[in-house]
Formats: structure tokens, sequence, C-alpha cells
């Protein structure tokens, strides 16, 4: 079984701020991920440069195996200490951790982190260090498939404080929360979305603090091989589908002549379904062998614009898709399920275009904006042109 690691975030600004002071870095080295939420202090522009020199410091140095002291104490020596609090002008939780899911947590000063396992919170056990007279918490992490790290900032339990709540949401709320709603189909991105927005809610729409929640989870690989439109010559059809069809993982045919060419060399038809579930995407169709059937261009337009919401860290939105038109299974299937997509993109002109303006750079450039997005959520993408 082949695992890899997932993470997502979301932000909320703190009402009337037009930047956020918690920053979310993560970078991908080797085998491992590290990922750094930094909540600077106060709020606005100041707040957002100390969050972000922060979780870049961090970033870099972690994710190039410099000891964890060392890395506080560049942090702690190189940002000012609010004179009137004496505390250190920034917050963060770090965690690096490979695909197998082994590493290690280190928080300062921000919320405890939650591990999430079989859809239930336990708390991860923390070793107490002292570096320059900071205190910061050392967690060895070993998950299993399936677990998530869930680190936030103070937003998350604050929220709602003198608004629908006295105290604010503490931190056993949060858990109870997460036990109640998430779902083992859930990806990280979609777990940290969940738990923002009901931060927001709780706030009333008007966060009274910066809320950022960040979630890495470690899973098992889906390959996604989709096909959009047929080969430029037709008489390599057969070696193009063949190429495609011996991927492993799903298979995923999107276009009327692409269907057709599937479904002939599969020696079986393309079977139209006749519900449309959203009036402005085409009907799916069926082809036995192939996990999904989509039309083409119309679809994809719509694939690329839920795409874009998928990727701002501010939608809050659930990242779940429930409805069976084309494009959103396709979103489920892409955004939510797999973590490698392989196209095959065939860039013979249709026929059936002519006249219409769709043309061929149209098709491509709508493959490589959703193939720049799903870059975006941590997918390892690979494009083909035939």
């Amino acid at each position: 079984m082949s695992l890899c690691l997932e993470s997502g975030f979301t932000s909320l600004n703190k009402k009337n701020e037009e930047l956020c002071g918690d920053k979310v870095e993560s970078t991908v080295s080797g085998d491992y991920t590290t990922l750094v939420l930094a909540d600077g202090m106060g709020s606005g522009v100041k707040a957002n440069i100390l969050s972000t020199l922060t979780s870049k410091i961090l970033c870099t140095m972690v994710s190039n195996n410099i000891e964890i002291e060392e890395c506080v104490e560049t942090i702690i020596q190189s940002l000012p200490v609010c004179k009137v609090r004496g505390v250190a002008y920034s917050t963060f939780s770090v965690i690096h951790m490979n695909g197998e899911g082994k590493g290690y947590l280190f928080e300062f000063d921000n919320p405890q982190a939650i591990l999430v396992r079989d859809c239930k919170c336990r708390d991860l056990a923390r070793e107490e260090m002292k570096i320059l007279g900071k205190t910061v918490y050392k967690t060895a992490l070993e998950l299993q498939c399936g677990d998530v790290v869930v680190v936030m900032s103070d937003g998350v339990i604050h929220a709602g404080i003198g608004m629908t709540m006295n105290l604010g949401w503490q931190r056993p709320e949060v858990m109870e929360f997460l036990d109640t709603n998430v779902k083992p189909t859930m990806s990280a991105r979609a777990i940290a979305c969940l738990l923002a927005g009901v931060c927001n809610d709780l706030y009333l729409g008007e966060p009274g603090d910066d809320t950022t929640v960040a979630a890495v989870k470690v899973r098992e690989r889906l390959k996604v091989n989709l096909m959009i439109g047929p080969p430029v010559d037709k008489s390599k059809d057969d070696f193009y589908i063949s190429r495609f069809l011996s991927g492993e993982g799903k298979k995923v045919v999107c276009g009327g002549t692409s269907s057709q060419i599937v479904a002939r060399y599969l020696k079986t038809s393309v079977r139209a379904s006749f519900d449309f579930p959203d009036k402005d995407v085409p009907p799916i169709g069926f082809i036995d062998g192939i996990d999904l059937t989509t039309e083409g261009v119309l679809t994809m337009r719509r694939l690329l614009e839920l795409s874009e919401k998928y990727v701002s860290s501010q939608d809050l939105t659930p990242k779940v898709f429930t409805k069976k038109d084309g494009a959103s299974l396709l979103a489920q299937l892409l955004f939510e399920e797999a973590t490698d997509v392989h196209f095959f993109v065939g860039q013979s002109i249709n026929a059936a275009h002519q006249g219409l303006p769709i043309d061929i750079t149209m098709k491509l450039k709508l493959v490589e904006s959703l193939a720049s997005n799903l870059k975006k959520m941590g997918k390892a993408v690979e494009i083909d042109y035939d």
C-alpha cells in the first residue's frame, strides 16, 4: 500500500482587515512534508509580516533538517519582543512528517494540536522543552493511514466570545464538533474548511480574530487517468487508448468523440444518461470498464470554476461535492479523492466545434489552468499531449 501526505488550510481575516495575521507555509522535500502555521501578534499588516517571516524561516530551516532547537532560537532571536507584554511577536505550530506518517510536531503558544483517528479526536503526547527561556512542546509522530493532525490559531478557540458564547469555543467543544462531523473520506482541506466554517458562524460572519485551521492527513495514493479529446493522428487511436487504459488507477473520459473511440476499442458502446442534475452541465454517459464518462469542454469549464473556489483558502463552502452532474462528480474524484492525476490530451480539431467559439487552444488552456489548480491542491500532475 503506497501512502502519502495531503495538507490543506482555511483562513478567516479579522473583520475589517484586508490581510490575515496568520500564515500557513508548506513545502515538500523528498518524502517529507513540512507545514508551519504561524500567528503574528495583533492583526493587520504588522501581524501579517511577523507571521510570514516566522512561517518562511521555520519552513525553510525545518525542511532542510536543521535541529528544531536551532530553528526556534533563530525565530526568537530574529523577531522583536513586545515591550509591553514581554511576549514574542509570533506563535507557531510545525509539522514535519514523511509519507509513512513518521516525523514530529512542535508547538509554541498555539492551541494544542488534535489527532483525528477513526473519526475520533484524541490528544497527542507532548514533551516540554525549554529553548532560550521559552516553553516549546515536542511530539513524536507515528501516524496510521487515515489519521489527520489538525493545528489552529487561537482565533478558533476564541470563536464566539461575547457574541454567541460567553467564553468562546473551548478545545473540548472543538473536539466534540470534529467527532460528530468528520467523515473518513474527507480530505485534509475539507476538514480544515469544515472547522473554519463553523468558527465563522460562531463569529456571526465577523471574526473577532484572525482564524486559521490547517490539517495534514496520511492517506493511500489514488491515481486518476483522464482522457480529453481524440489524438491528432487517427491511425494511432488504438495505441493511445491502450496506453491510457494500461495505467493503474481510475479512468475518466471527457468528450463525445473520445468516448466513442474508447467504447469502440473496448468493443462496447456509450450509454447516455437522461438525467440533468444541473441544466448548465451536459449529462454524463456510461462505458463499461470506464469509471466516469462526461461531455468535454462545457464540463471542463465548470470544473475549472469549481477548482478556483476549492483552492481559495478563504472560501468556506463545503469541500465535498454531492451533486451528480458531470462536473461535480469529476470535482469529487479529482479534488477530494485523487492524489495523482495524469491527463491524456488529444489535440485533434473537433468537427462538431466548426463555427463555434471553441478551439483547440481554449481546450488546452482549460487543461493547463486546471492542472495548475490541482498542483496548488498538492496533487502530482502529469500531462501527455497526443
